[in-house]
């Protein structure tokens, strides 16, 4: 496997970037990840005989979300890790979800919770969310998650923020100082991922749908993380010349958020749709569920967040 390239701090210069940008290959990035995770469950399985075991939880039939969640059962098979999937009806209430993710919440042999998002308008999402344990919120989807990673403090990560932080580390792509411009304001994506580039001393602008010239706040960005759900809508001739490009946007027609051929002719590093940003949500979903069947299961070798604090 070919190592990944290094960026160094000089890379995020005002002067433009020779040739194309590199792509960031969150795939090769993952199946080292799964890699790693998978070894540490087989020696937790091994000392303890418990397998971590992920309960996944889907209302209603929606075909992007039960091939997502399939594809996540088939990754905790071959990273060693037992999954239980609970597949509810469309027309399930607010009370009874809550009541099945509490009674997850209670189960020692349930190790890591996921429900899969949405879960149908007439359901109070953050009710469903704030039932899940915070010590098994493995996707990083409450409140409790939110603030601990806020504040630096032991917890989950929302997977999609840390797998574009272990990319970004893997690039050796230094943030200190940097201006780093988050095009999307939602509670798992786009919050989270400020908090944790704020946390490594980058100075964050968040920008949305109501965000005045748009294009003026990217063209001053080192760090452009998109994550908005709305195909192509930063163009190339927004991104710095040698700015970082991550792009979490996935839309029909495997589209992200940035026009990609555009934005590679200017950028030092990208991520390519698919391919990208999306492995890495699922390879630290994985690895967030052996931490917390670790801390569950007893003494062993310390976990590890998805996301290590700023030493500052």
């Amino acid at each position: 496997m070919s190592p990944l390239p290094t960026v160094t701090s000089s890379t995020l210069s005002a002067s433009p970037p020779t040739g194309r940008a590199r792509l960031m290959d969150g795939a090769a990035l993952a199946r080292r990840v799964v890699e790693e995770t998978a070894a540490r469950a087989a020696e937790l399985t091994r000392r303890t005989g418990a397998a971590p075991c992920l309960a996944t939880v889907l209302v209603g039939e929606d075909p992007a979300s039960v091939t997502y969640v399939r594809m996540k059962q088939n990754r905790c098979t071959k990273a060693g890790i037992a999954s239980r999937h609970l597949a509810l009806p469309a027309a399930t209430t607010t009370r009874e979800l809550v009541d099945t993710l509490r009674a997850l919440s209670e189960d020692p042999t349930v190790h890591g919770i996921l429900l899969q998002h949405p879960v149908g308008d007439h359901i109070d999402e953050r009710a469903a969310f704030e039932a899940i344990a915070p010590e098994k919120d493995v996707d990083g989807v409450t409140l409790s998650s939110f603030a601990a990673m806020s504040f630096g403090r032991p917890g989950f990560v929302s997977c999609t923020p840390g797998g574009i932080m272990r990319l970004l580390d893997a690039h050796d792509v230094d943030l200190a100082g940097k201006n780093a411009v988050v095009v999307g304001r939602s509670a798992i994506l786009g919050k989270p991922v400020g908090m944790l580039l704020l946390a490594r001393d980058a100075t964050v602008t968040y920008c949305h749908s109501r965000t005045a010239d748009l294009s003026a706040h990217l063209r001053e960005a080192d760090v452009v993380v998109a994550a908005v759900g709305r195909p192509r809508l930063i163009r190339g001739a927004d991104i710095k010349p040698g700015a970082v490009v991550v792009d979490a946007g996935y839309n029909a027609g495997n589209v992200g958020d940035v026009d990609f051929d555009g934005a590679r002719e200017r950028a030092s590093l990208i991520t390519p749709v698919p391919g990208g940003v999306g492995p890495m949500t699922i390879a630290v979903l994985l690895a967030q569920t052996v931490d917390a069947a670790e801390r569950q299961l007893g003494p062993g070798p310390r976990a590890r967040t998805a996301v290590p604090p700023s030493p500052r």
